[in-house]
């Protein structure tokens, strides 16, 4: 019976381990989620607290940080017009989520639409409570564009 209790006890504390984590994981593929629509609306408000100061964005055309992150989104540089998000993952470490998103996304960049197909790795923080993005990263994937009304 002292053996029944004991391994009841760790499946509780493993479940409500779990929970924590599916939770914690969930609430990040959600600020994912408003963080693609935010960047459709063009809202810099929203996406400068979302992005931490230290926050590095890695492009097809170049890297840089928090501020000029917001530049470009704010004067149209890059318009994140739509992303269709297939599939997502999400692995915990400590206080750190990696979040990969197998996406078409739908840009106007320099004036021109185009599509492409990304694994997008999205790096969060957990400070204080608060879930802020430390790294956004896109790698254009060799499959073909999947949407099929881009526009």
């Amino acid at each position: 019976m002292k053996t029944f209790i004991i391994s009841l006890g760790f499946a509780l504390i493993s479940a409500g381990s779990a929970l924590a984590q599916s939770t914690a994981e969930q609430a990040v593929i959600n600020l994912s989620k408003d963080k693609w629509q935010w960047m459709a609306d063009k809202n810099v408000d929203k996406l400068a607290t979302l992005f931490d100061d230290k926050s590095m964005f890695v492009h097809m055309g170049g890297s840089w940080g928090k501020q000029q992150e917001l530049n470009v989104i704010k004067g149209g540089g890059i318009w994140y017009k739509k992303a269709e998000v297939y599939s997502t993952t999400v692995n915990s470490i400590g206080n750190t989520a990696i979040l990969l998103s197998d996406i078409d996304l739908v840009a106007v960049v320099g004036g021109n639409e185009v599509v492409n197909p990304f694994m997008v790795t999205e790096v969060y923080v957990n400070q204080n409570g608060k879930w802020t993005m430390g790294s956004l990263s896109f790698s254009k994937l060799m499959r073909p564009v999947k949407l099929t009304a881009a526009k």
